[in-house]
């Protein structure tokens, strides 16, 4: 794949960094990301993968925008408040960038449907609300062999966990969080209330390590760190980062698999 001289102009500034160049930037026109859930967290994650030149985009939302979204969720405005999150982000899209390669689904993602919604990724970004909905992802990822980025925030703080669970030795999002959850057994902002620019770090983070997975082996851009959470803190400012281990007991890349 070669790039177009308006493409060059467009992604110069990425590729004269030595840790993307033109090989890394071609190599990010003909990736596929799937992005679940276009909230908080999806919204500037979605712009900062357009942005970024990823060729094609996933994009999976059963909401609607809600006038109370738009404090946080910056893909969106006014005139989309009642209409879905998933046409309404490739709306944005469309007008952002018209070459890129856009499928949306409006379905709520299930056990059943998940492999469907995510086949033919490079990377899943997960950026939804609840850890049922969470776990059918990353069950997903694992037996499709793609990799997971897993990101969440609340108030001030925000996780972006990088997982691999198809790999012998790496941890998947269940080794995390265990499977004992019932699908509302999250938090939720209208309960506890979020910072909107919380959520801009933490998708963009979140975007940036995508990039990272979907440039591993081409570009030297980083390690994408699997099985590694960082954790963002709004209120310090500053980050940590957990090491997420593998249990030999999950049932879904464990020894129990």
């Amino acid at each position: 794949m070669s790039l177009s001289s308006a493409r060059l102009d467009r992604f110069a500034r990425h590729i004269v960094l030595p840790e993307v160049g033109g090989a890394g930037q071609v190599r990010l026109a003909e990736a596929r990301v799937a992005v679940i859930g276009l909230g908080g967290i999806g919204s500037p994650a979605l712009q900062y993968l357009a942005a970024s030149g990823i060729g094609q985009l996933a994009l999976v939302d059963d909401d609607v925008v809600d006038v109370s979204n738009l404090q946080r969720q910056t893909i969106f405005t006014t005139r989309d408040v009642g209409h879905g999150k998933a046409v309404s982000a490739r709306r944005w899209l469309a007008n952002f960038d018209d070459s890129l390669v856009i499928d949306v689904s409006d379905a709520r993602i299930t056990p059943e449907n998940a492999p469907s919604l995510i086949a033919g990724a490079d990377v899943v970004l997960d950026g939804t609300d609840n850890f049922a909905t969470r776990l059918a992802v990353s069950d997903a990822c694992v037996a499709a062999g793609i990799p997971l980025l897993s990101a969440a925030v609340g108030r001030f703080q925000g996780q972006v966990g990088a997982f691999a669970g198809h790999l012998p030795d790496q941890a998947c999002y269940r080794c995390f969080v265990g499977d004992a959850f019932d699908a509302e057994d999250c938090d939720t902002c209208a309960d506890d209330g979020m910072l909107g620019a919380m959520a801009g770090w933490t998708g963009s983070f979140a975007a940036l390590q995508a990039i990272k997975v979907v440039l591993a082996g081409t570009a030297a851009l980083g390690d994408p760190g699997w099985g590694k959470l960082h954790v963002l803190d709004g209120l310090e400012p500053g980050m940590r980062t957990i090491r997420i281990a593998k249990d030999p007991g999950c049932k879904t890349c464990g020894s129990a698999a």
